[in-house]
């Protein structure tokens, strides 16, 4: 029986109107101007609204060369949930206005065999928004392709957590046809965050918070998660995606001779 998420920010954080979306999403594709790879393995894309994240995120799903892609694992982080572990989905499919994604009930049933996920409700599925705003990108992309999803709701993980839960992923990332998109905004600045990390030899603040994310981006792509936790424990730069990152940084480095390229 089928069990739906529906598209839960639709209408309000992107357009549920089905044609405006797709025209939108086709046209920042196409905007970025980027050459499909087969090599692009993940992406890491923002979660804001459209009207804030929108056209960036095409610089991501951009890169996405679906032809032999058969699988997307989607991991996002939990804002308004809490747990300590991994959550699963508990739906059978994710609707959006142009398409719906089916999940992949074989995987989610071989990770929850694993006793260290949760399940999702699915009030708690349709609150969350990280995941959810990479779902339209999704659709657009893998149109005419037959693609499943999984969706895997990241708790406030410790370090240990993070690689335990990393390792079991790390076989989905060795199969050339899964896909990995990761949910993360970067640095959210300002009092109401806690995070005025200031450095003046950038100049303006715009340019010290550019500089502070780039270092953190040029760390994610060498793909070593110790290192990644190194430059949060030195600047504790307000990544919300930081541990669905470094699940898949850990999972990657499960992976012998790992030269899938992830892309922001």
């Amino acid at each position: 029986m089928e069990k739906a998420r529906r598209a839960s920010h639709a209408g309000s954080w992107y357009t549920d109107n089905p044609r405006k979306l797709s025209e939108e999403l086709e046209g920042w594709l196409r905007e970025s101007g980027l050459t499909k790879s087969p090599d692009v393995r993940g992406v890491i894309a923002p979660h804001a609204g459209y009207s804030y994240s929108g056209r960036a995120a095409a610089y991501a799903f951009g890169n996405i060369d679906p032809t032999n892609i058969t699988r997307v694992f989607l991991l996002g982080p939990s804002h308004h949930y809490y747990t300590s572990k991994c959550a699963l989905s508990t739906a059978t499919v994710y609707k959006t206005p142009i398409g719906d994604l089916t999940i992949d009930l074989e995987v989610i049933e071989e990770l929850k065999a694993t006793g260290k996920f949760e399940l999702m409700d699915i009030r708690v599925d349709e609150a969350e928004h990280s995941m959810e705003m990479h779902l339209p990108y999704l659709a657009k992309v893998f149109e005419g392709h037959q693609v499943k999803v999984v969706p895997i709701l990241v708790g406030s993980l410790k370090a240990e957590s993070e690689a335990m839960y990393g390792q079991l992923l790390g076989k989905y990332v060795d199969d050339p046809q899964n896909f990995f998109s990761v949910s993360s905004d970067f640095c959210h600045w300002g009092s109401r965050f806690n995070y005025t990390h200031y450095d003046k030899k950038h100049g303006a603040i715009h340019k010290s918070i550019e500089a502070l994310d780039r270092i953190g981006m040029d760390i994610i792509e060498t793909g070593n998660p110790d290192a990644f936790k190194e430059y949060l424990l030195e600047f504790d730069n307000t990544i919300c995606g930081r541990h669905p990152i470094s699940v898949f940084l850990h999972a990657s480095s499960q992976v012998e001779g790992n030269n899938a390229r992830v892309i922001f």
